[in-house]
Formats: structure tokens, C-alpha cells, sequence
């Protein structure tokens, strides 16, 4: 599989972003609000946004069993942000309906508010980025405090009060960051989930 399709949620979020990143890192990006649509994609992304919000709109758009199933069945799922709190199986503050399927606990908004949102510079030799860091961005940012036994932990912040805390993890065919690469000029994240989406083709 040279090309596979891989659709990012559009229901609310940053979607034309990660579009673009996909396309980048050569994939066949589409854009997912039907059930059919869910049901032609080899992989998905789950972006950024307001978590509450978008697990509402899949109960509303009638796709959150459809995704869990397909998630049951080895479906491919890289989660940014918004997506990191929707793929977790327990969230520690008050929310909405979960997609669930990776063992962690995340905690919303846990850097603060918009005011408090910074960036870093990142390695996760889990996903190839070994030779340069990666700039990772935090916008009303999660972060798993918790990671279960099959949960492979990819990066966690380098320094300040939330040194050690995991920003990206991986489960299977499940990715999570808490972080936002896709409004960078970076595409290795998205390039290690095309690869990931191949590998489970």
C-alpha cells in the first residue's frame, strides 16, 4: 500500500490542517462525516479541537459505535489533542462521550488555559524522530497520567512544573499527542502514522 487513505474526522477541529500534513507525508487524505466515509479509509485521524464537543457530534452523527468496532478491528487512529482525550479509555475530569480504546488516563486542559499554552523541543525515538527534535506545540493541552502495561510511551515533557508527564504514546495501532504537529512545517509525526496505517494494512 503506496498510498492509503486516510481520513481525518470533520465533524469540529483543525481538520484542513491535518489534511494538508497527510497529503505531505503521502497519504490520500479525505475528510470523514459519514458513515460511509468511515467505513473506505484504511486509517483516521481524530484532530484537535474541543474534545466534549466532538464526542456529542459523534453520537450525533452517528458514528461513535462505528468507530469503536472499527477500532475493535485493527483500524489505525492517530489522536491530537482533543483527539489524545477522545482515544482515552479514562479521562480524570468531568466529559463527555469517549471513543476509548488505549489504556491511559488524560486529564483536559491539564497545561492551563489558552494563556499558558507553550512549545518544546521533543525526541520520541518511537517514532523515528531521532535525528532532530521535534517542535512540539501545546494549545489546552492533555496529558496521560496514567499509561497501562501495553501502552508504549513515545515522549514526555523535557523541563518546568510538568517535567515527565506523557505527550505521546502508542497502543497497537492507536497514537496519541498531546501536542499539535500538524500546524508545523514538521510532518514526521504524520509520516510515522502512514506508516504505522501501511504496516496494518
Amino acid at each position: 500500500m503506496t498510498s492509503p487513505r486516510i481520513g481525518v474526522l470533520a465533524l469540529q477541529g483543525d481538520v484542513r490542517e491535518h489534511l494538508a500534513a497527510l497529503d505531505a507525508a503521502g497519504a490520500r487524505a479525505v475528510a470523514v462525516r459519514r458513515a460511509g466515509e468511515l467505513a473506505a479509509v484504511d486509517g483516521l485521524v481524530l484532530p484537535g479541537g474541543e474534545s466534549t464537543t466532538i464526542g456529542k457530534l459523534l453520537v450525533a452523527f452517528g458514528l461513535l459505535e462505528q468507530l469503536r468496532e472499527r477500532i475493535g478491528s485493527g483500524l489505525p487512529v492517530y489522536g491530537s489533542c482533543a483527539g489524545m482525550v477522545l482515544l482515552a479509555d479514562r479521562v480524570a475530569d468531568a466529559h463527555g462521550p469517549l471513543v476509548g480504546g488505549m489504556d491511559v488516563t488524560v486529564r483536559r486542559n491539564a497545561f492551563g488555559r489558552q494563556v499558558d499554552s507553550f512549545e518544546e523541543d521533543l525526541l520520541a525515538p518511537g517514532l523515528g524522530i531521532v535525528d532532530a527534535p521535534l517542535r512540539a506545540v501545546y494549545i489546552r493541552a492533555p496529558w496521560a497520567e496514567e499509561a497501562g502495561d501495553g501502552v508504549e510511551v513515545l515522549a514526555r515533557v523535557r523541563s518546568g512544573p510538568a517535567a515527565g508527564r506523557i505527550v505521546a504514546a502508542r497502543q497497537g495501532a492507536l497514537l496519541v499527542t498531546a501536542f499539535h504537529p500538524e500546524i508545523s512545517d514538521d510532518a514526521r509525526v504524520h509520516r510515522a502514522f502512514v506508516d504505522l496505517v501501511r504496516a496494518h494494512a
